[in-house]
């Protein structure tokens, strides 16, 4: 018996949708929305609507019955006390998007997204390694405030998927491999691996700048900013989390503007690109001394590891460490559709998520 299986990524400015049969893929697309589109909207959520037409069109178009699927399955959201692996969708995870308990991501779509398709159908719908995935040793969560503690917020699904990869290329198995894995994304965010566990990271908000994000940031002089009357709480949450970092520099979250920038001459560009590897090299020494150096690799993935200009500056400064494997891109679209099947197929138990 073969399975359909239907994935959906909801990232800031796009959604990935594909298709597939087990292990073969049908068809996958990434669907861009623009600036003027996305400004029609106050809060991420309320893009609901507009992205599940998109989706339905899209199947629509590719002449896909979708009484045919056997699942679907979404990018887990920003919900917090997750653990990795599957979890079905049921009311409670709804309510608590809806109710706002998750931070606010695009990945919070993809519960919704995933439910309001399977749902009608009578099939289940799925998140997988959720970005709050929860794996992290109790050292790891002590902070030197008593009432906030660390939580696990990075981009799980991908640096599990590509960390298996190259376990996989390296002829041993994931759970048996101490791995560094730095998502350099529109948000960057690291994670250390032992024993097929994420026993530490680094979130988006407490490292490197990213093309969209502002990073860990002196703290006294962020608590000016917040008191200074000149931004709102929500004007705040956005310059540090969607127009930080490059962009408020730059003003283009596109690492390919970036580095024409730099071909043009522009030394703005040309030192805020070193900065940003020097950041995310910063990051990883850091990172580093979890586990006393002893890595088998270090990992560099996401989209900004298709650039071999920041790709070199890293390994630069960090091959001292471990080797370094460059892995540009994502594998989210079939760690996802993977997750799903071994779900289906009784392989795996879902979890059944409970409202706090």
């Amino acid at each position: 018996m073969s399975y359909r299986i239907l994935a959906i990524n909801p990232g800031s400015t796009s959604t990935k949708i594909a298709l597939y049969e087990d292990e073969t893929k049908i068809f996958e697309k990434s669907l861009s929305h623009t600036a003027k589109e996305l400004e029609a909207f106050d809060e991420v959520l309320d893009q609901f609507e507009f992205r599940e037409k998109i989706i339905l069109a899209v199947l629509k178009e590719e002449n896909i019955d979708i009484k045919t699927l056997a699942a679907v399955v979404g990018r887990g959201g920003m919900l917090p006390n997750m653990k990795s692996g599957g979890y079905v969708v049921n009311k409670a995870m709804l309510d608590s998007f809806w109710e706002g308990l998750a931070s606010p991501h695009a990945s919070n779509l993809g519960a919704l997204l995933a439910y309001e398709i399977a749902e009608p159908l009578g099939i289940p719908a799925y998140i997988y390694d959720s970005v709050t995935s929860d794996e992290l040793e109790e050292i790891a969560k002590i902070t030197g405030m008593p009432e906030i503690r660390r939580q696990s917020m990075c981009h799980v699904l991908n640096m599990k998927a590509v960390s298996r990869k190259v376990a996989k290329e390296y002829g041993k198995q994931y759970e048996d491999m101490n791995i560094l894995a730095a998502h350099l994304g529109g948000g960057i965010s690291m994670s250390v691996h032992h024993k097929g566990k994420i026993i530490d990271c680094i979130r988006d908000d407490e490292g490197p700048f990213s093309p969209e994000r502002s990073g860990s940031l002196p703290m006294l002089y962020t608590v000016d900013l917040c008191y200074s009357g000149k931004y709102t709480k929500k004007e705040m949450i956005k310059k540090i989390r969607g127009n930080g970092g490059l962009k408020a520099y730059l003003g283009t979250q596109d690492l390919r503007d970036v580095e024409a920038m730099i071909d043009d001459g522009n030394k703005q560009a040309e030192i805020l690109l070193e900065a940003q590897a020097y950041q995310i090299a910063k990051g990883i020494g850091q990172m580093s001394t979890v586990l006393g150096g002893k890595y088998d690799c270090i990992i560099l993935t996401g989209g900004m590891a298709y650039s071999k200009k920041l790709t070199d500056m890293v390994s630069e400064r960090v091959k001292f460490i471990a080797p370094v494997e460059v892995s540009p891109g994502e594998d989210e679209m079939e760690a996802l559709v993977l997750g799903a099947l071994r779900l289906v197929k009784g392989q795996e138990k879902a979890k059944l998520y409970v409202h706090p």
